[in-house]
């Protein structure tokens, strides 16, 4: 959600010219207007204001899908007036979910039979399906303390300081303590000797990342997982692993299916991931699956039947679109295992032609490994004059949406810019944006250093200059690079 705000005095109404020819008022833009408008009309003014979003294709900041195939369009626009909570209404579309359930289970290994059923649930995203998979451990920890008469009012779970911001809020709306382990300069990601050191009665669950969402490197689950079983076994605790693999959950099966992350490992209890990121699908779909079926807890399963049947439901919200599920399964038997494996490489061979151009610029530091998440992340090797926030800046003026952010504690020093590689990123737009990116640096070697860079504090020669002379400076710089812009225009070559 997107905390709202509104706009100056000045700025209360919509005008639009293609609209005047239907009406000839503007319409108000926080009331709703009292009289209808023509449906052309409608239609013309929003997307008109459409047209100043960015382009999602050129959006590298985001994981979540931008592109698919016509026919699964088709199939979402089909099924987009299905509720996907009227499962006795719309039983072919219950029985799609339920089999998307049973493929990512088994595509995470989870121990099941011939002919058992999966336990899971898709969701709106990876954010609710964390919270789910929170509750169901802060539960199972409570009637655990609750049985042994030992108190339970201060659980607490250990992440790495990395985690995407939906961990912390899973901890402040269900009141549970976040132990966040602590990032270096160099291993941006949770080290699991400190994670397992944190851990204590009180601990509900460690949260590994499979992906992390600032480097896109896979934190290792198999060492973690060993270093607990240790622990476990000396305290007699039973501390278990959730793995959130929003971003590579779709990935190491297909690249690395020797990693050992997933239900292979005996603590792993619960496994989230994104079907809107490289699971392919439009943003709006997640998936959660637990290991077995005593790993979530009857309690949590609300029983419904004022829909036409009794419906078993364990889900945040209720009233949802059916599309996203449906577009999951198309891709999942479009694709296939064979497609998916496709579709990974081409994004990791995308990605080393990003990376390797970047290198040969000179001007870059790459953070990012090679393995894990197809992303490049890096830094300016010289950020004394301009930095990657004033790059990231001016490289919109091509199009490209690149972020740079900070690091989170205690590497907050560190800032670095991101491109994520998605399906609908070609060799062609990688090799484009490292030519932009040499031109947005050539720009700004052009431009004045930073102001607090270029004065060096305010010191010439150790002498503090004043304020006035400070402004001076500044201003003198600005007109002579002003002055040789508007000489070079001139030339006639």
């Amino acid at each position: 959600m997107v905390l709202s705000k509104t706009a100056s005095e000045t700025d209360v109404s919509i005008h639009s010219t293609f609209a005047s020819r239907y009406v000839r008022n503007s319409l108000p833009r926080f009331e709703m207007p009292e009289n209808s408008i023509p449906k052309e009309a409608a239609y013309q003014i929003i997307n008109d204001e459409l047209m100043l979003d960015g382009n999602p294709r050129l959006n590298l900041a985001s994981f979540v899908t931008t592109w698919m195939e016509p026919e699964c369009d088709k199939l979402m626009m089909e099924s987009i007036n299905k509720n996907y909570v009227d499962m006795d209404e719309y039983p072919v579309t219950t029985e799609l979910q339920n089999r998307c359930v049973n493929m990512i289970a088994r595509l995470f290994n989870a121990p099941l039979g011939d002919g058992e059923a999966a336990v899971g649930v898709g969701t709106v995203g990876s954010s609710e399906a964390i919270m789910l998979a929170g509750l169901a451990f802060k539960r199972q920890w409570q009637n655990k303390r609750k049985a042994q008469g030992l108190p339970y009012d201060k659980p607490n779970i250990v992440t790495g300081a990395n985690v995407q911001v939906c961990w912390e809020k899973f901890a402040r709306y269900f009141e549970v303590e976040l132990k966040e382990v602590k990032l270096r300069e160099g291993y941006y990601v949770m080290d699991p000797e400190k994670a397992v050191e944190m851990v204590d009665e009180n601990t509900i669950c460690v949260a590994a990342i499979l992906g992390s969402t600032l480097t896109g490197e896979f934190e290792d689950v198999k060492l973690l997982n060993d270093l607990l079983v240790e622990k476990n076994k000396q305290t007699g605790w039973d501390t278990g692993i959730h793995v959130d693999a929003a971003s590579g959950g779709f990935i190491a099966p297909f690249l690395y299916p020797e990693l050992e992350w997933d239900f292979r490992l005996p603590l792993v209890k619960s496994i989230n991931v994104s079907g809107h990121k490289y699971g392919l699908v439009y943003a709006g779909i997640g998936w959660v699956v637990w290991r077995t079926k005593s790993d979530l807890p009857d309690e949590l399963i609300f029983h419904i039947n004022y829909l036409g049947a009794d419906q078993p439901t364990f889900t945040l919200n209720f009233s949802k679109g059916s599309s996203q599920v449906i577009a999951q399964y198309y891709q999942l038997i479009r694709l296939g295992f064979e497609g998916y494996r496709n579709v990974m490489d081409n994004c990791r061979e995308n990605m080393m032609v990003l990376r390797e151009g970047l290198e040969k610029t000179g001007r870059f530091n790459i953070v990012s490994k090679e393995n894990g998440v197809p992303l490049v992340a890096f830094s300016l090797k010289d950020s004394s004059r301009h930095d990657e926030f004033e790059v990231a800046e001016t490289l919109r003026r091509f199009g490209w949406i690149v972020p740079a952010y900070t690091m989170p504690a205690d590497a907050e020093h560190v800032t670095v810019l991101r491109v994520v590689i998605r399906e609908d990123f070609s060799r062609t737009l990688a090799e484009r944006l490292v030519a932009d990116f040499e031109k947005v640096l050539h720009e700004l070697d052009t431009l004045p250093a930073r102001v607090h860079a270029k004065m060096a504090n305010g010191k010439v020669n150790g002498v503090k200059k004043t304020e006035e002379e400070t402004t001076r400076e500044v201003t003198a710089y600005w007109k002579k690079f002003v002055e040789t812009k508007k000489t070079n225009k001139n030339k006639i070559c």
